[in-house]
């Protein structure tokens, strides 16, 4: 085991390697850039006064743009200037925030997490148990109503029923119980501490449901079609020949079987921080990780596009290096070379 997990560790280093480089190269390819964002915005500045757009700027001062946010220097020495900062914990500096990069990455970090450690915690607490409930009950009027319900819900994109939600829910033409828009309310600041939680759980209904809603789907009927499978095999049928109940049964040998691919999404436990879904915070009006990206591709800051697919990176193979320890722990037949 030990020698595995450092096999794996020491892959990780060549293939976040790759990533980034690709990445990189890549983004030279993306038209416009900084430079080019700093000129269009002192050529438009100079027209709104009413002088030349095209004289605005000269060659010399171009070059001390490109100079200034390091674009006078050949791709691959960029790269690797970039590389040994990112080595000691510095992705360089925003150009839209003209802040760290890791500054900014941190500061929507906190509304990430919960959203996405919430939406995992109560996808997994829900989801198994109606899994197993739904396989017991196969073909029966509950398993068809709930499987409608649960595919109405996979079929319809979160950003869609947030916006449905907010019609309904949010004062749009029905019931005004939630909030509109944002995490916290206008006087947030003059609440006391429960007030606060409580304010920002009651802005979080909605956009949580929008969260949870296809992962919901995905692993309640994974869990499901994982039992039905199971108790199809013959160490099922032998167990309840030799007098055991179906349910003891289920629940002794099937189960953790039927685990097994459930653990394979428990790897996404290691990028809940970088949990956000650009439509619904649109919709909702959060500033998340996925507002971040967004804005950071149009506005090609390159850096924070960098830095995120870094840590990114880093977290999703952590991620895949914990779900296959979790198999050893679910089924101990399983063996890691």
């Amino acid at each position: 085991m030990h020698n595995y997990i450092a096999r794996r560790l020491l892959y990780m280093i060549p293939t976040i390697l790759g990533i980034t480089i690709a990445c990189f190269v890549l983004i030279q390819f993306v038209p416009g850039g900084p430079v080019e964002e700093m000129i269009a915005q002192i050529r438009s500045a100079s027209a709104a006064r009413g002088a030349n757009p095209a004289a605005a700027i000269s060659p010399s001062e171009i070059e001390n743009i490109k100079k200034n946010f390091g674009f006078d220097q050949p791709a691959h020495i960029r790269y690797f200037k970039w590389l040994g900062g990112a080595m000691v914990g510095s992705l360089g500096e925003s150009y839209s925030y003209n802040r760290p990069v890791l500054e900014v990455i941190v500061e929507r970090m906190p509304i990430s997490l919960f959203f996405g450690l919430t939406s995992f915690l109560l996808s997994y607490a829900v989801c198994i148990p109606l899994g197993i409930l739904k396989a017991r009950k196969h073909k029966s009027n509950f398993d068809t109503i709930s499987s409608i319900v649960i595919f109405i819900g996979y079929v319809i994109p979160g950003y869609a029923l947030g916006i449905l939600l907010i019609i309904f829910f949010a004062g749009g033409s029905f019931l005004d119980w939630f909030p509109l828009r944002g995490i916290v309310s206008d006087n947030f600041e003059l609440l006391s501490f429960g007030g606060k939680v409580l304010d920002f759980l009651h802005h979080m209904v909605l956009p949580m449901i929008c969260y949870m809603v296809g992962e919901f789907a995905f692993l309640t009927m994974l869990m499901k079609n994982g039992i039905l499978e199971e108790l199809k095999k013959d160490y099922m049928r032998t167990a309840t020949l030799k007098g055991m109940l179906p349910r003891t049964a289920l629940f002794r040998h099937a189960l953790k079987n039927a685990l097994i691919p459930i653990a394979t999404r428990m790897s996404e436990i290691f990028t809940l921080v970088f949990a956000g879904a650009l439509l619904i915070e649109k919709v909702f009006d959060i500033d998340g990780m996925g507002l971040l990206v967004w804005n950071s591709i149009v506005s090609r800051d390159y850096n924070v596009v960098m830095g995120i697919i870094l840590i990114s990176s880093i977290l999703t193979l952590l991620g895949r290096l914990f779900s296959d320890i979790l198999y050893t722990m679910i089924d101990p037949r399983i063996r890691l070379q």
